[in-house]
């Protein structure tokens, strides 16, 4: 996990960020708030992701995604709710 914002014209949209440890692809995940009030969602630290799912990082964001994956796995185990 690289990032958790809000969406910018829906206040009840959480949107994730994951990327790979060298920080060039990502995958983006979108969910409604009401969504993280149980633990059967809770975000986790990593996920397993089909390299096809996986979308080519922006060069500008490469270097952030990279360095925010290091601290997240340096903190959590992949399993480790976040």
């Amino acid at each position: 996990l690289v990032e958790r914002t809000y969406g910018d014209d829906e206040q009840n949209l959480i949107i994730l960020t994951y990327a790979t440890p060298d920080g060039e692809r990502y995958l983006r995940k979108e969910r409604a708030l009401t969504s993280f009030t149980g633990a059967a969602r809770e975000t986790k630290a990593a996920l397993d992701v089909a390299p096809d799912d996986l979308a080519r990082t922006p060069p500008e964001d490469r270097e952030y995604f990279a360095d925010a994956a290091g601290r997240t796995a340096e903190r959590h185990d992949p399993d480790d709710a976040v």
